[in-house]
């Protein structure tokens, strides 16, 4: 018996070191090379460093600050932006999916551990008197009871490395996992900041209209007193009144829009409708811009965009997964063990008689299967293709947003300079036409057509200004910033099914 119990543990000894020094069959992934520019391309003829320019804000290679909306200088918008990030439901969404992904790497982890399983039964039976087999040894002629407890253990031994592709593919859906976490976290965080500059900018809306309706209100009285004296005509308080009417139709709608955006906001932060009225009902200027804006350098854009990321990610899965299907076409050894004890009466159990076991190794080998793996291993491959073609994609589509996003910033600052001039000519215009109307040097027409021209104007101008702000905030969505604070926290279990042994991932293994 001893001698027996030696050769076991001699076979499971010899298995073993066979299994932890088998090599792993498929490609090693390798990490592809972001094609990017050394640096980022500036339009000087149209920046907005030109001297046609008032605004000093200007793009540079500076570090990008993974907090770049506290470059506004608005202490609401910070504030929102940190309780969006802490309670969004798109955010929370992705982190349950990052979840699942460790709790699914734990499941093919489990593969590299022996199975062990313990059964007890009882069983109170009679066996056929005319059959083949009686185990009792009564001859069917008498009932009998059948303890039989123990366990069975088994355990695939890993020696082509197909369990270690399978790991290294889940390994690498977890990192997808938690870029596109980041990817929601980036988006969401971008959206909070754009909807916060459009809402400002209606509320400034609102004080323009209001300040032009009482100038209109104030030249309508002007008119009637006028009229009444005999120096102006019924026309002109007919379109003074008009005008009054028209500028006071504007309100409506953007008190509507308002509420809307205020909506939106609560929504992010997945709060019931008009939870921040209270907080948002008073008026605050449009963010004003920084003075510098750090662009980073391009090299840097492969780490932080979370799109490249999940594209490297997929594509490393992807190479994984060649491994897995190569793999199926080697054999599968697998070591199983059973001890039992098994005794026709319960008190039996505990002697040395009553005991059963078995050890011993398996293997199983296809032989034939219809061409099955084959196209299972085609497939991987080009799904690796894809994925390659995938990387490439994301990194230039991202080249492109960047280059773009630095374009409508620069255009964003020269249209916003020139409707600003605009307005203050427009000013005076309207300033000198009212003087003029007063004394009887011109007519109300004249004064309304400078009124239209001015509110048409600050409008404009005030629109401008949302398109300038949130011209920026796409500039920074584009260069990837804002995941990499510390908020909201890590899952604490997402990580929990990453096993620590990811020394291979990226080393180079040997081939069978």
């Amino acid at each position: 018996m001893s001698l027996l119990i030696s050769r076991i543990a001699l076979s499971v000894c010899l298995l073993t070191v066979a299994a932890l020094t088998a090599c792993t069959v498929g490609p090693d992934f390798q990490r592809p090379v972001a094609a990017l520019p050394d640096r980022w391309h500036v339009d000087e003829k149209h920046s907005i460093a030109a001297p046609s320019t008032k605004t000093s804000s200007r793009i540079v290679d500076s570090t990008l600050d993974p907090r770049w909306w506290e470059a506004f200088h608005d202490a609401e918008l910070s504030s929102l932006i940190d309780r969006v990030a802490a309670s969004s439901l798109d955010v929370k969404a992705a982190t349950a999916r990052l979840m699942q992904a460790g709790a699914a790497r734990r499941v093919t982890g489990s593969d590299t551990a022996p199975s062990v399983n313990g059964a007890a039964s009882y069983q109170h039976a009679r066996s056929s008197q005319n059959g083949l087999l009686d185990i009792s040894g009564l001859d069917g002629k008498h009932d009998y009871n059948l303890w039989r407890p123990g366990f069975d253990a088994s355990w695939e031994l890993d020696l082509w490395g197909r369990v270690r592709r399978e790991i290294e593919s889940a390994d690498a859906n977890i990192e997808a996992s938690a870029d596109l976490r980041r990817d929601v976290l980036l988006a969401t965080l971008a959206e909070t900041a754009d909807d916060y500059m459009e809402l400002r900018g209606v509320q400034a809306q609102l004080h323009i209209v209001e300040q032009n309706l009482q100038i209109a209100r104030h030249s309508l009285e002007l008119t009637r007193i006028r009229f009444a004296d005999g120096i102006s005509t019924r026309l002109d308080v007919a379109e003074a009144s008009a005008q009054v009417s028209t500028i006071e139709a504007q309100q409506p709608s953007l008190e509507s829009r308002r509420v809307r955006l205020v909506n939106a906001l609560s929504f992010l932060m997945g709060a019931a409708p008009r939870s921040l009225e209270s907080e948002l009902h008073d008026s605050a200027p449009i963010p004003s811009m920084s003075s510098r804006v750090p662009a980073g350098l391009p090299s840097e854009l492969a780490e932080r965009r979370p799109d490249i990321r999940v594209a490297e990610a997929h594509l490393h899965a992807a190479t994984a997964n060649i491994g897995v299907a190569i793999g199926d076409f080697y054999p599968r050894v697998t070591l199983s063990g059973e001890f039992n004890l098994q005794a026709m009466h319960f008190g039996d159990l505990d002697t040395w008689g009553s005991r059963m076991f078995g050890v011993g190794p398996a293997l199983n080998m296809p032989l034939f299967d219809g061409g099955r793996l084959k196209g299972q291993l085609a497939l991987r491959n080009a799904q690796q293709e894809e994925a390659a073609i995938a990387f490439q994609r994301t990194v230039l589509n991202a080249w492109h947003e960047v280059d773009d996003a630095m374009s409508d910033y620069n255009a964003s600052q020269i249209h916003h300079d020139l409707l600003a001039e605009a307005v203050a000519q427009n000013q005076i215009a309207l300033d000198n036409a009212q003087r003029q109307y007063g004394a009887g040097a011109t007519d109300f027409l004249n004064v309304l057509a400078v009124q239209k021209d001015l509110l048409g104007t600050q409008q404009a101008l005030a629109s401008s200004s949302v398109d300038l702000a949130v011209s920026l905030v796409n500039l920074y969505k584009a260069l990837g910033g804002g995941w990499q604070g510390a908020f909201p926290a890590s899952p604490g279990g997402a990580n929990a099914g990453k096993m620590t042994g990811m020394s291979n991932i990226h080393g180079e293994h040997d081939h069978a």
